[in-house]
């Protein structure tokens, strides 16, 4: 069982994150704290396997509880929870250790799939010993930065061309125009768009103004 401590300082936001990662098979929460102190304390005194870290508490940046936890020889993994898009943040989570990197608002079959792949990991480095070779190093760090299985008939670059056009339309885009920007049809388009909602990276946005029925324009979150 993978033990976890949950730190947000929102009450509502860490009950949900809670439920969470309940969840999810092969973890269970050990702990609810409110600030990076708490966080530190808790970890002084019990072990955790992991900390779901929201970056912006009240006392201090989740990145400097990382760096003291460090400080402190307490040695957990950390995956980030925040809504900081600054890619500064992104390269100072990595540098101190953080494993993963989520971004609010997320549902929690993003959330699954995140810990599913820790879980994973864990599994491919638990063992004593040796690695084979560069490529078991490889394989095992790749579980945590990979992708999930698309279903049949999709493409990684394709879905990646959406995600990108999307990127570049903060106001959101239709389906038909996304199509048209990456040479798709709009049924093709709107396939890969909802896949994207349906993961959690995408939401719809009814968009009124004429007669008929509303344009639906997707949105990156």
């Amino acid at each position: 069982m993978i033990s976890v401590l949950i730190v947000e300082d929102e009450e509502l936001t860490a009950e949900a994150n809670r439920l969470y990662v309940e969840r999810v098979p092969g973890f269970q929460v050990v702990g609810t704290v409110r600030s990076g102190g708490e966080a530190l304390r808790f970890l002084r005194r019990r072990t955790a396997d992991l900390v779901l870290l929201d970056l912006y508490l009240p006392d201090m940046h989740g990145l400097d509880v990382c760096r003291a936890l460090r400080a402190a020889g307490v040695f957990c993994d950390v995956i980030a929870v925040t809504s900081a898009r600054d890619l500064s943040v992104v390269r100072s989570a990595v540098s101190v250790g953080v494993v993963q990197y989520l971004l609010k608002p997320f549902t929690f079959a993003v959330l699954s799939e995140k810990l599913k792949r820790y879980a994973e990991f864990r599994l491919s480095v638990g063992g004593a010993g040796e690695v084979s070779g560069q490529g078991e190093v490889d394989r095992a760090l790749s579980t945590l930065r990979g992708t999930s299985a698309l279903p049949k008939g999709m493409t990684q670059p394709t879905l990646e061309a959406v995600a990108g056009e999307l990127r570049r339309a903060p106001g959101g885009m239709s389906a038909q125009a996304v199509g048209s920007s990456i040479g798709v049809s709009r049924v093709t388009a709107r396939r890969y768009l909802e896949h994207l909602v349906q993961n959690g990276t995408v939401r719809r946005v009814p968009q009124y103004g004429g007669l008929g029925r509303p344009e639906l324009l997707y949105q990156i979150t």
